[in-house]
């Protein structure tokens, strides 16, 4: 290994350290080690800006978290919360219908957002019947991280993966004539719900919640569909995700411009400098040959065992690795490794891709820590006086995502395997 691969693993292994460690902001890891990199001329500026960064997955990013602070102001997601418990003849129904509406919104929308709106609505519902908040929490917070595959907004890595392999919105549903990945999770995601509703089936006391007045504004919910259909049509007309994403955006803080300053603060700028400086840290990998040795690895160790074990050692692999790692580092870390180990075997990348995406997106669900929307619930129910113990969390979140995950496995296998 040459002294450049040595220097750049020792960057890389730095930053992921204390990006995962939390001792510093993550920003200041990922930026200063881009800095770093830069500095030593192992990532020239120009690359950085004009290759590394991917600047159509920050113009989306920011500008749906921006649509999602308006839409959420609507009110809106409140109404049809409401529309649901009233339609519901038992507890068992509402609480999978809050579910399957926190899956809904959060295949457009933020997790930690969805969560936020979702988590008030449970904690009425668990005081009116006198049942326990913990599993309302805990199951609207896995839900919202179970559909992060389902569109190309739904999480910063569809958009990443989107934006790295040119996938459009609809290539999430239908690609190369056959079912795509967005397709491949809703079934997993309607498994994973159906673990729910063994588990509750016993919830059978009927809801008795008098309608209240909600009011709305519909403007947020317009751009919430003109943005969608612009992601999805757009690239038909050569124009940019990340235009769309940034005009989108602009709309929103003149919807919300009563809330400017909040809208400004309250965005994840942690995690958005984040995402930039991490784009110039694996393309260090990239530019040192150290990913093309990774993907050679990975080949030796399944290559000779054929693609459908290098499926499931990625799929897992990315579940585990999922559960105490940000999802967003090691998406645009291992995009170009599953393309070298397809390129080494010899077949198509999408597999690989795709079942990536699955297992780090959904494998977030592990542990209390996995994923941002877990940490809030947490939060909320030692808020509310209730202890989380890693125990009976695992009794819902375990078999929920391995659930989801198992069957989006098997249909990848059988569809594009």
């Amino acid at each position: 290994m040459t002294l450049t691969k040595i220097v750049t693993l020792i960057i890389f292994a730095a930053c992921y350290s204390l990006a995962i460690s939390r001792k510093v902001k993550i920003a200041y890891a990922s930026v200063g080690s881009a800095v770093l990199l830069m500095l030593l001329g192992i990532v020239s500026p120009r690359l950085a800006v004009t290759e590394a960064i991917k600047w159509d997955v920050l113009g989306i990013y920011w500008g749906f978290m921006m649509v999602s602070f308006v839409f959420l102001e609507s009110r809106v997601p409140a109404l049809l919360a409401q529309k649901i418990i009233q339609l519901a003849p038992s507890e068992k129904w509402v609480l999978l219908s809050l579910c399957a509406l926190t899956a809904f919104l959060s295949a457009f929308m933020e997790n930690v957002g969805v969560v936020l709106m979702m988590a008030p609505i449970a904690l009425e519902l668990s005081r009116r019947l006198g049942t326990s908040l913990f599993p309302y929490i805990v199951s609207i917070a896995i839900s919202s991280n179970v559909v992060t595959t389902v569109t190309m907004v739904a999480d910063p890595p569809s958009i990443i993966l989107a934006m790295e392999t040119g996938l459009v919105f609809k290539d999430f549903y239908w690609f190369h004539g056959k079912p795509g990945l967005g397709l491949i999770t809703i079934v997993g995601v309607l498994a994973a719900l159906l673990t729910l509703a063994i588990q509750f089936r016993g919830w059978n006391r009927k809801v008795d919640m008098p309608p209240e007045r909600v009011p709305v504004t519909y403007g947020a919910s317009i751009l919430f569909v003109v943005g969608v259909l612009g992601l999805a049509f757009g690239p038909e007309f050569g124009i940019r995700p990340g235009i769309v994403g940034a005009i989108a955006g602009l709309v929103a803080l003149y919807l919300g411009r009563n809330k400017l300053r909040e809208m400004i603060i309250e965005f994840d700028w942690n995690s958005f400098f984040f995402i930039i400086g991490v784009f110039v840290v694996i393309s260090s990998l990239e530019v040192t040959g150290l990913l093309a040795d990774f993907a050679t690895a990975i080949h030796s160790l399944v290559g000779g065992t054929g693609p459908a074990l290098a499926l499931a050692v990625i799929i897992w692999v990315s579940v585990a690795a999922s559960s105490f790692m940000d999802n967003v580092p090691y998406t645009v870390l291992m995009i170009p490794v599953c393309e070298h180990l397809a390129s080494l075997m010899g077949v198509s990348p999408w597999p690989f891709l795709f079942g990536m995406l699955i297992g780090t997106g959904i494998g977030g669900n592990i542990t209390p820590v996995g994923a941002a929307a877990n940490v809030f619930a947490c939060g909320y129910l030692e808020k509310h006086g209730y202890k989380v113990e890693l125990k009976e969390y695992l009794k819902l979140g375990l078999p929920f995502s391995v659930t989801a995950v198992a069957v989006a496995h098997l249909l990848l296998q059988l569809i594009w395997g």
